[in-house]
């Protein structure tokens, strides 16, 4: 059988298009429960900061960062994608992972690469090919916060940091040869 052969059902027929009601958490306050504010996260991305034709400087490139982690932010799936690592991070603080022990855990080991497979999804959906080559970057030299992070949120605040960085340089250059 062909994927084309197989008729589609949608069992989903007559959701809203959007989230009903108000949310009664917000991922900014979850990150900042772990210890990680917008500060933290502007200062870890200019960390490796490159000047570029219309982010010259750091107080440019600082407030698109900024601008550019708002809107990523804006999206639920996104925040989603965050609050698992944010999970993960806890239980494994805790010893309750499931098929690997606390002393795993905390040594990070190579081999288990769920962080990075995280980490490289949210870099991604922020920011495709882009993203998770920054993601990378940050993963390798783990700057500011990224140090001292436990094995999950460094891979999962890398990433974030990864798609919206390369954000910010794709806008700022968009943005300086619209003004030109």
């Amino acid at each position: 059988m062909k994927l084309s052969d197989i008729e589609e059902r949608d069992l989903k027929k007559g959701q809203p298009d959007k989230i009903e009601g108000k949310a009664t958490v917000d991922i900014l306050d979850v990150l900042a429960e772990e210890g990680i504010s917008i500060q933290d996260l502007a200062d870890t991305a200019l960390e490796m900061y490159v000047p570029h034709p219309g982010l010259e400087t750091r107080e440019k490139a600082e407030a698109l960062f900024k601008r550019e982690l708002k809107f990523a932010l804006s999206d639920p799936n996104l925040c989603l994608l965050i609050y698992s690592g944010v999970l993960l991070e806890r239980e494994g603080r805790a010893g309750s992972l499931p098929n690997l022990s606390k002393s795993s855990y905390e040594k990070d080991l190579s081999f288990i690469i769920a962080d990075e497979v995280l980490g490289n999804s949210i870099a991604n959906y922020i920011s495709g090919s882009k993203g998770t080559f920054e993601f990378v970057r940050y993963d390798k030299l783990k700057p500011g916060i990224l140090a001292n992070l436990g094995p999950f949120m460094d891979d999962v605040i890398g990433g974030l940091i990864g798609g919206v960085s390369s954000n910010m340089y794709s806008r700022g250059m968009a943005e300086f040869e619209i003004k030109d």
